[in-house]
């Protein structure tokens, strides 16, 4: 059965009944339908800012393969498995992008027994979120281009604010605009970025209210003058305009999965390009309702992760309390050099070449991180017991244990040890440390995250991006934590280099900075901030029959 057929199947509870199950009051509930709603985020915080908050639990994984390892579907395991054995758990997500959904990576609500739900909703257009955010991004870049229009009286010399578009459409990267040839219409090369990637996606993550929300977005750069002063949407009047497109956006949404755990889904930037992280409001806010927050971050703990911790936990003065690496056999044998095909067949040799990935992982977030960690194992039906018995022994070997889980197939039941080892995990000590200081430069603070979480040899910069770098610093954003957009595939910039063995040089090709979202982004190798479909896009198979079912989301 496919996953949107189980989740079709499953008769949902009313979204009241899953507020009150964490104390949600009616008053601080707006409903979007029967099965979703937006929470009121600042009544809810204010009513319980003296309660302690609960647990965090951070779902992290190895570097994703094309056979996919699953971690939603685990961090839905995991708490739907905690609810089971009597704890008080509640995820906190990211929502779907359209681009994936319609691409190759298809939705992000978990797996057959192991989702969220309405599944069909959260992976369209959910509650608007990532729609408000595109219309702020372009209005900001409508009123850019307009002033120019009627005498550019700020003296923009270039422009670096993009547009943005929430799908996968490598057609849009570069453009030329102002071509209609009317009188003052400046003609400019222009671009597109995914909805996800947009700096607006970032602030509303990370802001802590509406107002930090407003003045961030009036912080945002969108251009310099002849001087190579930075102009910014406080200098166009735009901030009080986008922070009424995202005053809806800015709360949570509740909705929950098919167990009936409570799920609040909220914000959704890619960690390949952007920083992978749910907000801080609905993160924060699911501490204060439940005594398990599980939440996850994006790709591979050396993107999401990092991101996670180095830029989030940094701004919201957090700290996970454990964290789950993802993986599974068939990917990890695909990391030790076997094809798609190969790895349904037992091979250990091909899993002991692979554990080379899971163990860096698993060094960065225990050694260098100084976290709690667990490795939750998807199990397929392919995996023997030879193959299990050596991957634990070798986890064993480190004082790392590791858990089966069966929650795609058997739901909660299948994720019950995962929840018991869970439990027992947070009431261990942690000893954790960010990567690099704020203090630091940023191209020491690059190179710290390079060379100890990607175990590169040495960093390369191109001359634009040591000019941009230059400037930053002059303009006194030194201060400012570094997202470093590299693909999700490799611990290097090439996703061909699978095993990293060799001596590898990272490449940054370009410095952007993020005055709005406080952080500095760093491009490195060939990663675009705007996806590309696929040979055969998921969007071919996408289909809704006669009587309104929507068929093959995935």
């Amino acid at each position: 059965m496919e996953d949107i057929d189980i989740a079709r199947n499953t008769k949902l509870k009313d979204i009241t009944e899953i507020a009150k199950k964490v104390g949600i009051n009616d008053e601080e509930l707006e409903q979007y339908g029967k099965y979703k709603a937006k929470i009121d985020s600042k009544k809810i915080y204010d009513r319980l800012k003296n309660k302690k908050d609960g647990k965090l639990i951070l779902v992290t994984s190895i570097n994703p393969t094309p056979l996919g390892e699953g971690k939603t579907t685990m961090a839905i395991g995991l708490a739907d498995g905690l609810t089971r054995i009597g704890e008080k758990a509640i995820l906190a997500l990211r929502e779907p992008s359209l681009g994936p959904v319609f691409g190759i990576k298809g939705g992000a609500t978990g797996g057959g027994y192991a989702q969220v739900a309405p599944m069909e909703d959260i992976n369209l257009h959910f509650t608007g979120d990532i729609h408000a955010i595109t219309s702020a991004n372009d209005l900001l870049a409508a009123m850019i281009d307009n002033h120019i229009y009627f005498g550019n009286e700020l003296g923009f010399e270039k422009v670096t604010w993009k547009r943005c578009i929430d799908l996968n459409d490598r057609q849009l990267r570069k453009i030329e605009t102002g071509l209609s040839g009317e009188k003052n219409i400046i003609q400019r090369e222009d671009g597109f970025d995914i909805s996800v990637a947009s700096e607006i996606m970032a602030i509303l993550c990370l802001s802590t209210d509406i107002k930090d929300l407003k003045r961030r977005i009036a912080n945002i750069i969108v251009g310099y003058n002849k001087e190579n002063e930075p102009i910014t949407a406080h200098d166009l009047h735009a901030e009080g305009a986008l922070t009424v497109l995202l005053k809806d956006a800015i709360n949570p949404n509740l909705v929950q999965t098919l167990e009936h755990t409570p799920a609040i889904i909220h914000g959704g930037p890619f960690a390949n390009i952007a920083h992978g992280c749910n907000s801080i409001i609905a993160t924060k806010t699911a501490m204060k309702l439940a005594d398990y927050t599980i939440t996850e971050a994006g790709f591979g703990s050396d993107l999401g992760a990092e991101k996670f911790l180095d830029i989030k936990c940094r701004k919201a003065n957090l700290k996970p309390d454990a964290v789950v690496c993802v993986a599974t056999i068939r990917a990890l044998k695909y990391h030790g050099g076997q094809s798609k095909e190969e790895v349904k067949q037992e091979n250990l040799e091909a899993l002991s070449n692979g554990l080379h990935n899971l163990n860096r992982h698993l060094d960065n977030l225990k050694n260098k991180f100084g976290l709690n960690v667990i490795v939750a194992i998807n199990k397929f039906s392919t995996d023997t017991d030879a193959e299990i018995e050596l991957l634990s022994s070798k986890l064993k070997e480190q004082g790392i244990e590791m858990s089966l889980v069966e929650s795609h197939q058997k739901g909660s039941v299948g994720a019950i040890d995962l929840a018991e080892k869970i439990v027992k995990l947070t009431e261990k000590p942690e000893d954790f440390r960010f990567i690099y200081e704020d203090e630091e430069s940023i191209k020491v603070k690059i190179e710290k995250v390079a060379k100890n979480i990607y175990g590169a040899e040495s960093v390369e910069y191109s001359d634009e991006a040591i000019k941009q770098i230059n400037k930053i610093e002059k303009m006194g954003y030194s201060k400012l934590p570094v997202c470093i957009a590299k693909t999700q595939y490799s611990f290097s910039d090439d996703a061909k280099n699978l095993e990293c063995k060799e001596p590898f040089t990272l490449h940054v090709n370009e410095i952007l900075l993020k005055a709005g979202a406080e952080f500095v982004v760093a491009i490195t190798g060939k990663i675009m901030t705007m996806p590309g479909l696929p040979k055969v896009p998921a969007a071919e198979k996408i289909d809704i029959d006669e009587n309104g079912n929507i068929v093959g989301i995935f």
